[in-house]
């Protein structure tokens, strides 16, 4: 490094073969555990800026190298945290040129904050003569909500031109419809009529214009994309390829504990008790858990273990690793990890793809997603993995069943009976009808 003025503070190398820039974030393996633990990331330009940031203190920072920002590297960052800080260096050019980013962050569910630098200074030259705790607090206090920097960068353009000032406000809405959630769309339409001074009706009617025209889009895309893919099915025999349902659900009991463990909820319990005529009914009675004993009582429960070597040494390690600690901190956690369960554990939390579950809906498995409260999520993954295990047995039942007209398989076939009344207790306390897996 020198601080001669014509050296160049960047190199940036093209995009290659060997090295997709707009697929990685420079500095991410260093980052990804303290993100994670501050649910939060700091995004800036350059490999410098992330260099800076770590000797200073600030660890949960990452760089796009120079590039515009893609949704790949957004994915990246969404599976660790969905909150993004973007620190823009001072200059208006810079400014105007990385806002185009936050629309993608937006369009990816996340919440973004965009903080900025004084004029003449970046993220690196900042941090170098500023210590750790005023680095904090000033990001504290200058990270603004996106639609305050946006509204307020481009008010400053547009002054007092009409025709800027109704063109910034579409750009605003614009912005606004790239939001998934309605709830948030609606909360920023009307902060957005606060700052801009204008009825919220009229933003109302373009944002629904807008999402009308995109969803409009989206449709004319998606039958242009069918009737390619019927012309390559037509010449093409697809290959389907086999998802293991088994390593699929072991994987989601490993990434429950790692994410819920701790957390202690109220779970469903079902047990048999004496009515007032004397007899044996089910009640529903609700307990609460902690859901790293849940899982693990219920395991215990069906004696089952999981067949997966990682998952089943990840899986006992956790377990212990409860039993001693009143609190789980995952950055510690991870530190006393052997190493090959350590990486194990880092990919399964940034996996995030495996979320849609390889579309099983189509194989008639389901799971809940994150979205319903933690003892669905939980109750279910482990149902779902008891209805596949019990499925099995049938299968295997099913396949020694002796065609020989003098065999009796009189018990085989009580026993598949049984086991299929097993399913229909599943299927019940799944509240959907479960077909059987083949």
């Amino acid at each position: 490094m020198t601080n001669d003025k014509k050296a160049a503070k960047y190199l940036n190398s093209p995009e290659s073969d060997i090295y997709h820039k707009s697929k990685v974030l420079y500095g991410i393996f260093h980052a990804k555990q303290s993100i994670a633990k501050l649910n939060n990331c700091y995004l800036v330009e350059g490999y410098t800026d992330v260099i800076q940031m770590h000797q200073a203190g600030i660890e949960n920072v990452v760089a796009s190298s120079g590039t515009a920002l893609t949704p790949d590297q957004i994915r990246l960052i969404n599976r660790l945290t969905p909150n993004i800080t973007v620190l823009f260096d001072g200059d208006a050019a810079g400014l105007r040129a990385s806002i185009r980013g936050i629309d993608l962050i937006l369009e990816a569910g996340m919440n973004v904050k965009v903080c900025t630098f004084p004029d003449g200074d970046d993220p690196d030259s900042f941090a170098r003569k500023t210590s750790y705790e005023d680095l904090l607090q000033y990001f504290e206090d200058n990270a603004k909500d996106f639609i305050q920097f946006k509204a307020s960068l481009l008010m400053q353009e547009a002054k007092n031109d009409p025709i800027k000032k109704a063109d910034l406000i579409r750009d605003m809405v614009i912005s606004i419809s790239k939001i998934p959630d309605r709830i948030k769309r609606e909360v920023y339409i009307k902060e957005c009529s606060r700052i801009m001074d204008i009825s919220e009706d009229v933003l109302f009617n373009t944002l629904a214009q807008l999402v009308k025209k995109d969803v409009s889009e989206a449709n004319k895309q998606y039958k242009e994309e069918q009737k390619a893919f019927e012309v390559v099915r037509n010449d093409i025999a697809q290959p389907t390829t086999k998802v293991d349902i088994q390593y699929e659900l072991e994987h989601k009991i490993i990434q429950i504990l790692l994410l819920y463990g701790d957390k202690e909820v109220e779970f469903e319990d079902t047990i048999l008790a004496q009515n007032e005529d004397g007899e044996m009914v089910e009640v529903k009675e609700q307990n609460n858990y902690k859901v790293y004993q849940r899982v693990y009582l219920s395991l215990q429960e069906d004696e089952v273990e999981l067949a997966n070597p990682i998952f089943k040494a990840i899986f006992n390690h956790l377990i212990a690793y409860f039993n001693e600690n009143e609190v789980f901190e995952l950055d510690k956690y991870l530190m006393q990890l052997p190493e090959e369960l350590a990486q194990e554990v880092t990919t399964i939390l940034m996996n995030e793809e495996r979320e849609v579950l390889h579309n099983w809906e189509v194989q008639q498995i389901y799971v809940k997603q994150k979205e319903t409260t933690i003892s669905q999520y939980v109750t279910e993954t482990i149902i779902t993995l008891r209805w596949y295990l019990v499925n099995n047995i049938i299968d295997d039942l099913k396949n020694s069943i002796s065609t020989d007209v003098n065999s009796d398989n009189s018990e085989t076939l009580e026993m598949v009976m049984a086991y299929l009344g097993l399913t229909h207790i599943f299927s019940k306390n799944l509240g959907r009808v479960l077909s059987r897996y083949n």
